[in-house]
């Protein structure tokens, strides 16, 4: 859906330095750079709670007080620096994402939110700009859930859809506890991790797809996010020798393995449920030897929908499906664990037309559009209005790779789009 205001002269935007915002991601980017053999490219390294994340935090944090914020960090490893108003008892205008990343990451997935965000206050600065609310910088901390194995995990604690003692207990494939971990970085705050509701929540991310640039906008207005479903499945089968062992003998768990991945993908072709995206990302077998049929496998079967009744319908369809796996292969065992789970979330419609509007401001065209991808926004969402802005990204907007791109221009019109969303919040009186 576009948004088809008419533009005009710019008249309550928020002017921010370009130069300075591209100069940060940059800098940012260094922190946990590897040369990515696939693409001959630099990525980015920088999983939650490593030294890598510690060493970004200290710069966040550092740039954070530099701005004149006052900083402090939730039991969850959260940082916050918060810009002070003229009326600071007034709920506050929150603006944040994370800069934790996948192993195989770009520089601006997550991380655009967070030094976009700090480019606003920096501006505000600028310009001698005082708001009538607070506005914090949040910068969640797991929100990739690659290590731990649930995303949004920051956030997810802060707004009360997890508990902090299941964040502390969980653990890395190397057998390393989260709340260890985040003592070990020294980002264990004290700060209570549950979160007073803000006035208002707004987040900025590149899309991490391609619609913004088929369509040919710079800027898009995020509706919701659709729904997500993680689990791990292991299969237990049995050992056996490749050569003198029958195939009519054998309990297979590669083989059983194949079928699954297989078979999400003829869910999706079936067209029964709706727009449904499934996608098998990690496959590990044992004892993964050549000559050895294996004896265990293990995968991931991630799920999203834009409806909760045709993922509710996909995910008793697998289940299914993987309860009559022991059918073809006797002996096979087969285990399945949540590792997360979220509804389709709407966002708030006056947070977005308060985005819609400040494009206008700008004279920048805006389409709006649900997001594919989790944000820290969707968990925020459920304690207070809460929408994003979206910036177009290149290459048919991959993410997760170090081909993950966003111009200048580009990410300078969504951080323009988000300062003056902010200013416009931060202005509202109580209602």
């Amino acid at each position: 859906m576009t948004d088809t205001l008419p533009t005009r002269a710019p008249s309550n935007a928020l002017a921010i330095d370009p130069d300075r915002l591209w100069a940060s991601l940059m800098e940012l980017a260094r922190i946990g750079a590897y040369d990515d053999p696939a693409t001959g490219l630099v990525g980015v390294n920088r999983q939650s709670l490593t030294d890598a994340d510690a060493e970004g935090r200290r710069l966040l944090v550092r740039w954070m007080e530099e701005a004149g914020l006052e900083v402090t960090i939730d039991e969850m490893g959260t940082i916050f620096g918060r810009r002070e108003g003229l009326e600071p008892d007034l709920a506050l205008i929150m603006a944040g994402s994370h800069i934790d990343s996948v192993a195989t990451a770009g520089a601006f997935d997550g991380c655009l939110g967070v030094l976009g965000a700090l480019e606003v206050i920096r501006s505000l600065n600028d310009a001698g700009i005082a708001t009538r609310r607070p506005i914090v910088i949040a910068a969640f901390t797991e929100e990739e859930g690659v290590r731990f194995g649930t995303d949004m995990l920051g956030s997810a604690v802060a707004a009360g859809r997890l508990t902090l003692e299941y964040a502390y207990d969980l653990v890395d494939d190397a057998g390393l506890r989260f709340g260890d971990e985040l003592e070990r970085i020294g980002f264990r705050g004290d700060r209570p991790v549950r979160l007073d509701p803000p006035h208002a929540y707004v987040e900025c991310h590149i899309e991490q797809g391609p619609v913004l640039a088929q369509e040919g906008y710079a800027v898009g207005i995020v509706t919701g996010v659709q729904a997500i479903s993680w689990q791990k499945v292991t299969l237990h089968g049995r050992a056996a020798h490749a050569g003198t062992t029958p195939t009519e003998l054998r309990i297979d768990a590669g083989l059983a393995a194949a079928q699954v991945i297989v078979h999400v993908r003829e869910m999706v072709d079936s067209g029964r449920y709706g727009r449904l995206r499934a996608t098998v990302g990690h496959v590990t077998t044992s004892p993964g030897l050549p000559s050895v049929v294996p004896d265990r496998a293990e995968l991931t079967v991630d799920l999203r929908n834009p409806d909760d009744g045709h993922m509710a319908a996909a995910e008793a369809d697998l289940a299914a499906f993987l309860d009559g796996l022991p059918a073809r292969q006797p002996g096979l065992r087969v285990e399945t664990k949540r590792m997360a789970k979220t509804r389709q979330v709407p966002f708030d419609p006056g947070v977005q037309d308060a985005a819609a509007a400040s494009a206008h401001d700008l004279g920048l065209p805006t389409m709006r559009l649900m997001s594919g991808a989790g944000h820290d926004a969707q968990e925020i969402a459920a304690i207070a209005p809460t929408a994003m802005i979206f910036v177009r990204g290149q290459h048919d907007g991959i993410s997760h790779n170090p081909r993950e791109y966003s111009t200048p221009d580009d990410c300078a019109a969504g951080i323009a789009v988000l300062g003056t969303t902010l200013l416009r919040l931060a202005e509202e009186a109580d209602a």
